[in-house]
């Protein structure tokens, strides 16, 4: 869909899972093998995991100040199963939340959103407008103010539905 760069740091893993969906054709990466096995996700995991993206992608969609795509479970809900534990370097005394074990998709989504939250990042993570799209892009905009993945696409398409609704 997009061709914006990746988002930084510990949002690409959010935005690559959000992405695993291409809402337009109804693909779904995590069906493959080699889908699941890029996230870690085992397949009994899968519903898990479908449930996480969505609940993400309502999320990614209340940054860009869109409503919800369609019922889903709180996000704030989810992240509070996850285990974590806070990790203090010892060279330099910083402090970060990781994984509380191997790393469960679930804790290290959470560490990431936790990490967004200290660099100021997590709501530059939004989700596209476009009904047909609603794909995870990084706001690389000055102000912000970002609303879709690609201009050149879902916003000259919405573009021009607006000019077609003017006649």
């Amino acid at each position: 869909m997009s061709e914006r760069s990746p988002a930084p740091g510990g949002l690409a893993l959010i935005q690559s899972l959000v992405n695993t969906l291409d809402i337009e054709s109804d693909a779904d990466s995590l069906d493959s093998v080699e889908g699941r096995a890029r996230f870690g996700v085992a397949e009994d995991e899968l519903a898990g995991a479908r449930e996480l993206r969505e609940s993400l992608r309502a999320a990614l969609l209340a940054h860009a100040g869109h409503a919800p795509h369609r019922t889903v479970i709180p996000l704030g809900e989810l992240l509070a199963r996850a285990p974590l534990v806070v990790t203090v370097d010892a060279a330099d005394g910083s402090a970060a939340l990781a994984p509380a074990d191997e790393g469960p998709l679930l804790s290290r989504v959470a560490a990431a959103v936790a990490q967004a939250l200290v660099e100021g990042t997590w709501t530059r993570l939004k989700a596209c407008e476009a009904a047909d799209c609603l794909w995870a892009y990084y706001d690389r905009s000055p102000a912000g103010r970002g609303r879709w993945c690609s201009m050149q696409v879902c916003g000259a398409r919405a573009k021009m539905r607006r000019y077609r609704a003017k006649d």
